[in-house]
């Protein structure tokens, strides 16, 4: 069967032709001799509207008795497939309609079983019904809006020279040294945990416990893990074709169960050879306007129900995020200005602490009232590839904040000194044997070089105004949450 797509329809002239239309029903209303179908495919937000006019059908070889035993059958989530004429439409707020030829209902959905009726859910309902959610209209837009990003991200580094880079999942090592990662093992857990219990019971510690293990029989010959982060494998392609992106999941055991954190996420992290901070900075600004603009002049219509169903006002801190120059200024100089206004915050903020989201925010909405880049972090709360700088005490990190957000992107220039480089993984407890490789990045052509990661879902819950990360990916990963 070729179908007609509902967003192609509705821009469509209503010039009388026949056409097919495939889609779910969202609603049925029906009067003495009149019959509304609306019915919606997903390709946009808008529903497509059937009629029938039971005293003057659209065509005369329509068989009545066909339509009337179909319609017997629809409910809302219905599918059905249609035949009709494409007609002027005298309801407000469309211009076209379809006036029924045939009908079929191709897969019924009983109203009394249907989870999603005609009426609003919570999303928490909807969360526990993710394998239904994107047929909502919230969640539908969401799902475009995730599409239009991601083409979007790809566009941009395309257009600016970027090889696109598949970067491992699984890992041998720890990109931020913060220890949070998933294990992956061949290993029987049953016999870990026998060892385990018998190695408690002789009184032994867990750190000598887990040194029972023997890596040397698992799948890969060591301990593996699945990734937090491409970015170390993205440096070897960028010392190599000098602008590079990866864009793919990252896992985080991190046990935070907040409306901000998923263990199962995607990043952005393009690698730049030849980039120093300050080009990292102009094209971290370059980019986030780049999307926000994307959002709002080619996702009109999920973006103007995002304004009015979910965050007022979404489309012009956006629109004001893109018409601003981003303030830049250190991070010393964020301190000063917090410290300033201490008895605002719940978290009291102090040289050497890590900003929290009210930091970020007060910085954002009400002391510069538009985007910040920070720069120059102590180097105690930062990754151990980062740049030192000459005082010794911080690094060449930056941190876009933007309003109503905080946080959008982190990144820094990374270290191209071996030495120092090889010193900093050393006083962090690192092994140098698991990093061997990215050390040899400083031994042989080191340039250099500087990059950033992009939390996909952060993204997208700043351009939807949706409140929770767990509504913008279509099947969440959280403590306690694997379904699906």
């Amino acid at each position: 069967m070729k179908t007609q797509l509902i967003k192609d329809i509705l821009v469509s002239q209503p010039d009388g032709r026949t056409l097919t239309v495939c889609g779910w029903v969202r609603t049925k209303r029906e009067s003495k001799n009149l019959v509304f179908i609306q019915v919606n495919d997903g390709s946009c937000f808008a529903s497509v509207q059937l009629t029938l006019d039971r005293e003057n059908p659209a065509d005369a070889s329509v068989n009545l008795n066909s339509i009337e035993n179909e319609l017997k059958k629809i409910t809302t989530g219905a599918s059905i497939q249609a035949e009709g004429k494409l007609v002027p439409s005298p309801a407000s707020g469309q211009a076209v309609e379809v006036a029924l030829v045939s009908l079929t209902v191709l897969g019924e959905a009983p109203a009394d079983a249907y989870p999603l009726q005609k009426k609003n859910h919570s999303l928490e309902f909807l969360r526990e019904n993710a394998h239904l959610r994107a047929r909502t209209n919230t969640f539908g837009a969401v799902a475009r809006m995730r599409s239009q990003m991601a083409y979007a991200i790809h566009t941009f580094f395309q257009d600016r020279g970027f090889q696109y880079v598949h970067t491992p999942i699984i890992t041998a090592s720890d990109a931020e040294g913060a220890g949070e990662m998933f294990q992956v093992t061949t290993l029987s857990m049953e016999k870990i945990a026998e060892n385990g219990v018998s190695a408690g019971a002789k009184g032994m510690s867990a750190e000598k416990a887990a040194a029972l293990v023997d890596y040397g029989k698992d799948f890969f010959g060591k301990k593996a893990s699945l990734t937090v982060s491409g970015q170390l494998e993205a440096e070897t392609y960028a010392t190599a074709l000098s602008r590079v992106y990866t864009f793919g999941p990252t896992f985080r055991a991190e046990n935070s169960n907040t409306t901000r954190h998923l263990a199962e996420f995607w990043m952005i992290e393009p690698e730049i050879a030849f980039f120093d901070l300050n080009d990292n900075m102009d094209i971290a600004e370059e980019f986030v306007k780049y999307l926000l603009n994307w959002a709002l002049t080619k996702c009109t219509a999920d973006m103007q129900f995002f304004n009015d169903r979910i965050q007022k006002g979404i489309i012009d801190t956006l629109a004001h995020v893109v018409n601003s120059d981003f303030v830049r200024i250190t991070y010393t100089e964020a301190v000063a200005e917090l410290e300033k206004n201490a008895d605002k915050f719940e978290f009291k903020p102090y040289w050497g602490c890590d900003l929290q989201s009210e930091h970020e925010k007060f910085l954002t909405e009400v002391v510069y009232k538009r985007p910040v880049i920070v720069t120059g972090y102590p180097k105690e709360i930062k990754a151990f590839y980062m740049k030192l700088n000459e005082d010794g005490k911080t690094v060449r990190a930056m941190d876009v904040l933007v309003p109503g957000l905080g946080e959008i992107i982190g990144g820094s220039e990374r270290e191209a000194d071996y030495d120092v480089l090889l010193d900093r993984i050393r006083k962090l407890g690192l092994n140098p044997d698991d990093y061997r490789w990215y050390l040899d990045l400083r031994r042989f052509g080191s340039v250099p070089h500087s990059g950033f990661g992009l939390g996909f879902e952060r993204l997208l819950l700043y351009v939807t105004g949706m409140g929770n990360i767990r509504d913008v990916i279509p099947y969440p990963r959280a403590p306690k949450l694997a379904d699906f």
